[in-house]
């Protein structure tokens, strides 16, 4: 397009009262040479508005450059004609309210971010959105228990068809092997009788819901919008094409076999509540060895919260022992009911189940099992030391003891696989990130050159951002839903299904409209790839946190647009510099970094580059402007869609433009990781330990480029930060790469 620029300088909170603003619109007019350049009090005000509207329609201004407030607020203000390129400057909170009024090194950093700001608009094209062929919006739930049923409907409701495969010859799931549920309405202190029959008529009745039963996915291929699924249904091949996945696939009881320690497999009458839940269903309970049950023990946390066996919480065992704890007072109200647990944990409206067993006569006792042993009548004594008293606690002999065994999510199930893509033989040249955890365990097939099924987190579960995109799996287009995404009970898994139905649909519009669904929701640019100068590295296979590029059988890369996050890993992975994206590119902000002024040597004013994450550090450094924190002026930020995109080339055109020193702010990375594209604050680090290896093997300063980690709550850390690393190259003097 044949860009007219137009640059909008706000006056107003502060701005005015503390920069020169002729200076700033001489930068833009003498330097940048544009055409048109104004000033208004208050930019974000229908006045303000009105007048950059005006320029649009009147004087045919169609790249705006907007010097005011951060980027992260206003956005809906500052939302124009979609034919137009809008870029936003800060020069509020990340100038003149965190440095000095009238000074004149925040006059020299507002107008370094305005050169930025020019520079980046003359680089940037329109993106056009992905298209791509027979799209659809039908979504694919995989699982027909409560999580998938209800998933299904939820869809269906919306308007949108759906597709549910369930292994079994029955829908139902868990629930069909339950003699009661849990308390669901008031006065929540009885088990009600379960329900499930009708949500499973439901599903039948529904003209949008199409139920494969006795079924199993045999592949999924393809992209949001367009993912092509083979499903066997009792021998024959039945296909569909759907736009998004939720997978409600639940979860298994822990393998009671590995808890002999508790007397499982040594013992007749040590059970698990599965078993339990089937002796109640056939009416009066007796123990397996066929004696009436009158006295019982439950066991809590029986292979959860152990490091040996499940170190997490299982969410639900707690509320389905106290549920089994009144099928017995109900046959007997004399029956004696022990409850050995670690921490009772009955949130919620299930307090009140809990205090009912209490009423009722049931014993519960703080304590660690030291062992459990059986006498002549086949009786079980239990040995507990409590936690509160010290001491040790016998029972006399109870008839049966019940394991509350805890919940293993199927995706946990089958052989441990490493990625195809995190090879060894394919990560030879550069050691990456730790490979995958992905398990080949038979729910989802997917045909995708990373491997067959979801990345997990170390207990098996489906990974994804927990805190930001709880549904969302590191596969785009398909969500976790239920036990199988995290532990948790019937009403929470009610809740979640719904949850990752709207999520499936929203991806669904979003790939329709060709925009990115998260992080980067909106986002209509996907990567180029100049496939011409493709070496086959598959660098951008290997590191691409979401499985977005698979290969064709010469090694070359084959992006599927619609499964891409828009983080630009794959551009900062490329040595060849082969993936770009319309408005965001490895030129672009190399241009970016050329447009900042560096000082001579002897004004003595080192100049500081900062890489920022825009989902982390820049809002931190936003924080600490409307904090009115003071950090160091030679500081210059750039930010980045995330620091995986970092390309090693801006490193080098960095110090030979004369910057002093360059500091990479990301997310944390790690087991407890909150990097919102999974594997970029990780890569970005191991980059930059390549770049400090060499500079040390030169006998250069690897002191002047710095990683960090931090968080939007990490602000208040933000001016030690800098201030540290400028004291650092003050110690280091001078840049000597300068124009190398």
């Amino acid at each position: 397009m044949d860009k007219k620029t137009g640059v909008y300088i706000c006056t107003g909170c502060s701005i005015g009262e503390s920069l020169e603003i002729e200076s700033l619109s001489k930068v833009a007019t003498k330097e940048g040479k544009v055409p048109v350049c104004k000033t208004h009090p208050f930019l974000c005000g229908p006045e303000g508005v009105a007048l950059i509207k005006n320029d649009i329609e009147t004087e045919g201004v169609n790249t705006l450059l907007i010097a005011a407030c951060s980027p992260r607020v206003n956005y809906d203000v500052f939302e124009f004609d979609s034919s137009c390129i809008m870029e936003r400057v800060n020069i509020r909170e990340q100038v003149i309210w965190s440095q000095p009024a009238n000074d004149e090194d925040t006059q020299m950093m507002a107008e370094d971010y305005l050169r930025m700001g020019l520079a980046k608009v003359k680089h940037i094209d329109l993106p056009e959105p992905y298209q791509g062929e027979n799209m659809v919006k039908t979504l694919l739930v995989v699982g027909g228990g409560l999580t998938g049923m209800t998933a299904a409907l939820e869809a269906a409701k919306a308007g949108y068809k759906a597709v549910l495969v369930e292994k079994s010859p029955v829908l139902g799931g868990w629930m069909n092997g339950l003699f009661k549920q849990a308390p669901r309405k008031a006065p929540f202190t009885t088990p009600e009788a379960v329900d499930i029959a009708e949500l499973v008529s439901q599903v039948e009745a529904n003209p949008d819901v199409t139920v494969y039963t006795g079924s199993e996915i045999l592949e999924i291929a393809g992209a949001p919008g367009m993912f092509d699924v083979s499903i066997n249904q009792n021998g024959t091949t039945v296909k569909e094409r759907v736009g998004s996945v939720v997978l409600a696939t639940g979860a298994v009881p822990y393998d009671p076999a590995k808890l002999d320690y508790l007397g499982y497999g040594k013992y007749e009458n040590v059970i698990t509540s599965q078993k339990m839940e089937e002796l109640a269903s056939k009416g009066k309970i007796l123990r397996p060895d066929g004696k009436e049950v009158q006295s019982i023990a439950f066991i809590q946390c029986a292979g959860s919260r152990d490091q040996e066996h499940l170190p997490y919480c299982s969410a639900t065992c707690c509320v389905e022992s106290l549920k089994q704890a009144t099928y017995l007072k109900e046959q007997n109200p004399e029956a004696n009911v022990f409850v050995f647990y670690k921490d009772m944990r009955a949130s919620g409206q299930y307090e009140r189940l809990y205090q009912q067993v209490q009423k009722d006569g049931g014993i519960f006792v703080r304590g660690e099992i030291n062992g459990i042993t059986e006498d002549g009548e086949k009786n079980l004594l239990i040995e507990a030391t409590d936690v509160l008293s010290g001491a040790t606690i016998t029972t006399e002999g109870v008839d049966m003891v019940v394991l509350a065994n805890g919940m293993v999510p199927t995706t946990a199930l089958g052989e441990d696989i490493a990625a195809k893509a995190d090879t060894e033989e394919d990560c030879k040249e550069d050691a990456g990130p730790k490979p995958e955890i992905i398990r080949k365990s038979n729910l989802l097939n997917l045909a995708y050159r990373q491997g067959p099924e979801m990345p997990t987190l170390k207990y098996g579960y489906a990974d994804s951002h927990f805190i930001c995109f709880p549904y969302e799996t590191r596969r785009t287009g398909i969500y976790a839903a239920g036990s199988v995404r995290a532990p948790m009970d019937e009403l929470s898994s009610v809740e979640d299904a719904a949850g990752a139905a709207l999520k499936a649909i929203q991806c669904m519009e979003s790939s329709a409209q060709g925009v990115a669904v998260h992080p980067r929701v909106g986002d209509m640019s996907f990567p180029d790839f100049a496939m011409s100068r493709c070496t086959q590295c598959k660098r951008c296979t290997v590191e691409c946190p979401f499985g977005a590029i698979n290969e064709d059988d010469k090694f070359n890369p084959l992006p599927n647009p619609t499964r891409c996050r828009r983080c630009g890993i794959c551009m900062g992975a490329c040595p060849e510099r082969i993936i770009t994206f319309k408005n965001y590119s490895v030129p672009m902000i190399g241009n970016l970094i050329k447009s900042i002024e560096v000082p001579d040597e002897d004004e003595e004013k080192p100049r500081i580059l900062v890489f920022a994450c825009e989902n982390d550090a820049y809002p931190a450094l936003d924080m600490a402007g409307i904090n009115r924190l003071k950090y160091n002026a030679w500081v210059r930020v750039i930010p980045l869609r995330c620091l995986g995109s970092l390309s090693l080339v801006w490193i080098a055109d960095s110090m030979s433009a004369g910057i002093d020193g360059i500091f990479l702010l990301g997310c944390k990375h790690g087991d407890d990781y909150q990097c919102h594209f999974i594997k970029g604050s990780e890569l970005a680090e191991i980059r930059l330990s390549k770049v400090s290896e060499t500079l040390d093997r030169l006998d250069l300063d690897s002191d002047r480029v710095r990683m960090d980690q931090v968080s939007i709550t990490d602000y208040d850390k933000i001016p030690a930060l800098l201030d540290d690393f400028a004291k650092r190259l003050d110690e280091l003097g001078p840049n000597p790469y300068k124009g190398f």
